[in-house]
């Protein structure tokens, strides 16, 4: 069963941040701007929370509020679910689905370094999925 580490070696490990202070609006501009659908939030390199683009739809815009005058703090989700570089993909994808979380944050030695989200679990357990049946056939035809 492959890992989370195995799962970053072949992807991006960029991880995108926001301020707590910072307005709702500069969030969604950044996720936007990286592609991404959630960011950290943090103050002084110390995680604080996730914010989402679920909790930007649910906690501003269903509910009337201002993206420019809502900060980020204000509708981040925390604790923040973590995972770190040993623990597979079936632990993340029950992590994902039990707690109803679409992003975890990678953690090495107390340091985010990555983050994976469903979609990347999602196509790691279809590739490993396909390489299964390909040696079944192989198996099969000779």
């Amino acid at each position: 069963m492959q890992t989370v580490q195995h799962l970053l070696e072949g992807k991006e490990r960029a991880v995108y941040a926001v301020d707590p202070q910072a307005p709702v609006l500069e969030a969604i501009r950044l996720m936007a701007q990286h592609h991404v659908g959630a960011l950290l939030v943090m103050q002084n390199g110390e995680t604080m929370g996730i914010i989402s683009e679920r909790d930007y739809a649910r906690k501003v815009i269903l509910l009337g509020r201002s993206s420019a005058d809502t900060p980020v703090r204000e509708i981040m989700s925390s604790p923040v679910i973590t995972v770190n570089l040993l623990n597979t993909l079936d632990e993340c994808m029950r992590l994902v689905t039990q707690r109803r979380v679409r992003h975890l944050p990678v953690v090495d030695d107390g340091r985010v370094i990555g983050m994976v989200s469903i979609g990347d679990l999602v196509k790691a357990v279809i590739e490993e999925q396909q390489h299964t049946i390909e040696q079944l056939e192989s198996y099969i035809h000779s």
